[in-house]
């Protein structure tokens, strides 16, 4: 019997070594991580490149090396916001049960309510109209938000209850109005009086 003890080996419980690709998409998420929080505190013009890359614990290189520029990791943050902003409107949109009518309106408070919240007041309803050109804008709206509109208008109007159509082109003109509803809320507006106003809106391009 040898007097050498015996290799160790590795054990399963190990976790195996993260491949190049999950490297390179954990160093982008920790710059969007970061990125969102400090913009959130201090809005985009208040951060600066060194604060992003300290917090992500990269270097300034890896920053460039995913983004082109401050105004491009911008974009990936409020991205990032409209679709989880999206998911929070779903779930508000859930508890309507089968009523179509009452999806749009659930939705609809659900984001108005959203623009007194620190991170989407800030980045979607504040900076992105200052940092973003306006074809930028559309395209994640188009994505997002005005998507899932046009889905709950297009809804509404299968269901024979939308007094005002036709749904595709009523979208875009609803979203405004949600945009400004928020706006006005972000800049002080007493959101109950505001929400009401959207829901009286509403009633009257529904039946």
């Amino acid at each position: 019997m040898s007097d050498k003890e015996p290799a160790v080996k590795p054990s399963s419980a190990t976790p195996a070594r993260r491949t190049q690709s999950e490297r390179r998409a954990a160093t982008r998420g920790a710059l969007v991580a970061a990125a969102r929080a400090l913009f959130a505190e201090r809005g985009f013009a208040g951060v600066s490149r060194e604060e992003i890359v300290e917090r992500a614990g990269v270097t300034r290189g890896a920053m460039y090396h995913y983004f082109a520029s401050k105004e491009d990791l911008f974009r990936a943050v409020y991205e990032e916001v409209e679709r989880d902003l999206c998911e929070a409107i779903a779930v508000a949109a859930m508890t309507a049960g089968d009523d179509p009518v009452e999806e749009l309106r659930l939705g609809s408070v659900e984001f108005l309510r959203s623009a007194t919240r620190g991170e989407v007041r800030r980045i979607a309803v504040l900076d992105s109209p200052a940092v973003l050109d306006a074809e930028t804008r559309n395209a994640v709206a188009e994505q997002y938000g005005l998507g899932m509109l046009r889905a709950a208008l297009a809804a509404v109007d299968g269901a024979g209850r939308l007094a005002a159509g036709p749904a595709d082109q009523l979208a875009p003109m609803l979203m405004a109005v949600l945009h400004e509803a928020a706006t006005q809320i972000a800049d002080g507006a007493d959101p109950a009086t505001t929400i009401g106003l959207v829901e009286a809106l509403l009633e009257r391009i529904t039946t």
